[in-house]
């Protein structure tokens, strides 16, 4: 290009630079001027680039594209998001868990599946998994859970002992496992994966009605996986298989999609259900609760700044839009406090002034001041007054996505139900679900994992768990971590 057609290198203040190059010296061997702004401009932005990562789920990429509803399911919601014909833009974040931001894409862990629905009535966030279910219900064990899957403090190395022992002494896992050391712990590309609420949720109609809903996003590209032994070599060949798959099959405009179905529970219906349906270890069978049809999720514009659009996308379970509601999953419950507190800490209080957390709608907040606001704020700054600012409106909007609860201050797991257990459903997994060829694949997942430095009596503790799950897999992990 000719130099009069370029665009002329400035300052961040927009002040045009005289080089590209070379500092401003005394001579052209003598020392740097510190009057050299732009050099220390550059020097002292390049010292504080990144901002800290996430703690869970650092390593990931997303998409941006829309949501269109095609089925009518405003008997259950009176969420604008999910009226007839609705259409929204939506942003979306894949992510694994346990792995820093340079970590492989195909290890085997749980793939975040996390949403921003930018709605007429404001952000709608879900923060989901590929799997329907999670290790823990209880959010005072989610720490533990995330240190025991990160490194140690003394080798700085991630350590399969270390995770074996807390899920040996967290049997409410047993379901998750199961999942994990099966072939949806390693997806194909994040395009093959289903994605799940795990959370219940409550919907409200416009009759004030309330509903317990679980949401599963299914892809429509087919569930396909990577066996453990190619997605050891594509962690060493391409560790960031799965964010260039996605990138580059929207850029061929082979845009992935999902469809969205619903488990719709009747309110009053969860009182007596055979285990507590809010238990995020659990599955709502769907003999039970069939799939109802809503919309499809389509993904078609890739980011064009990585870090502006995806690594300080803030995705949060209290951003819950009129007609939808939290339930009483005590991890959702904990979820709603700590994802808000990790983006206050991690990038500002003012982190939804971030155009990509910026909602669609109108905001009428009263919160001021504080690092890196850049909306202007007008007075008044208090409410209540009589200065015609912005005022609450509990008529049109309600807090009617409620439930009652009474009961002595505890501190306890779920009350017990009928069918309540830890190991059962992840037995009807292993059996009913999975195939024979799929149960070898879990074996050879489970014995390959334990014999990488899993010690006694860990080792003893992880096969009992496995035959609490189903006493013959159980065995056959013995039988190939001894006799291997």
């Amino acid at each position: 290009m000719a130099g009069k057609d370029r665009k002329p290198t400035t300052t961040d203040a927009g002040i045009p630079v005289s080089s590209d190059e070379h500092s401003l010296t005394i001579g052209p061997d003598g020392p740097i001027l510190l009057q050299d702004h732009y050099l220390i401009e550059q020097m002292a932005n390049f010292n504080r680039e990144r901002i800290p990562e996430r703690q869970p789920h650092a390593k990931g990429g997303g998409a941006f594209g829309h949501f269109e509803v095609t089925q009518d399911v405003s008997k259950y919601t009176k969420a604008a998001v999910f009226q007839p014909g609705t259409k929204t833009e939506t942003l979306i974040r894949f992510s694994t868990v346990a792995g820093e931001r340079g970590s492989p894409d195909t290890w085997r862990d749980p793939r975040g599946f996390s949403l921003k629905f930018y709605t007429s009535e404001g952000n709608y966030d879900m923060v989901g998994n590929n799997t329907p279910v999670f290790f823990l219900r209880d959010p005072l064990k989610f720490q533990h859970f995330i240190r025991s899957q990160k490194r140690r403090a003394d080798t700085n190395l991630r350590d399969h002992d270390m995770q074996w022992d807390f899920w040996t002494l967290s049997p409410e896992s047993a379901h998750q496992v199961a999942w994990l050391m099966g072939d949806r712990g390693i997806p194909k590309t994040w395009r093959n994966m289903n994605g799940y609420s795990s959370h219940t949720y409550m919907w409200v109609n416009a009759k004030g009605e309330k509903f317990w809903v679980k949401y599963h996003f299914k892809t429509d590209q087919g569930i396909d996986f990577l066996p453990q032994e190619e997605a050891d070599r594509l962690a060493g060949e391409d560790g960031d298989y799965h964010q260039r798959d996605l990138y580059n099959a929207i850029q061929r405009k082979e845009y992935p999609s999902w469809t969205l179905y619903m488990q719709i529970m009747p309110f009053h219906e969860a009182d007596s259900y055979r285990f507590n349906p809010f238990d995020l270890t659990k599955v709502w069978p769907h003999a039970d609760y069939p799939l109802i049809e809503v919309g499809r999720l389509t993904l078609d514009r890739n980011p064009t700044d990585y870090h502006t659009e995806i690594e300080q996308a803030a995705f949060e379970p209290n951003n819950l839009v009129p007609g939808i509601g939290p339930s009483p999953d005590k991890m959702l419950l904990g979820r709603l406090f700590s994802y808000a507190d990790a983006h206050r800490a991690r990038m500002g209080v003012n982190y939804k002034q971030i155009p990509v957390n910026r909602p669609k709608a109108p905001v009428h907040s009263y919160s001021k001041d504080g690092a890196m606001r850049v909306e202007n704020v007008s007075d008044p700054v208090y409410a209540p007054n009589s200065k015609g600012g912005p005022a609450a409106d509990p008529e049109r909007y309600p807090e009617d996505a409620t439930w009652q609860a009474s009961g002595e201050f505890v501190r306890a797991p779920y009350s017990k139900r009928k069918d309540d257990d830890d190991f059962g459903q992840a037995g009807t997994l292993v059996r009913e679900v999975m195939d024979d060829a799929a149960r070898d694949r879990l074996v050879s997942n489970v014995v390959g994992h334990l014999k990488d430095g899993v010690s006694e009596p860990v080792l003893e503790r992880a096969f009992e768990y496995w035959r609490n799950i189903d006493p013959d897999i159980g065995n056959r992990i013995a039988k190939g971590v001894k006799g291997g």
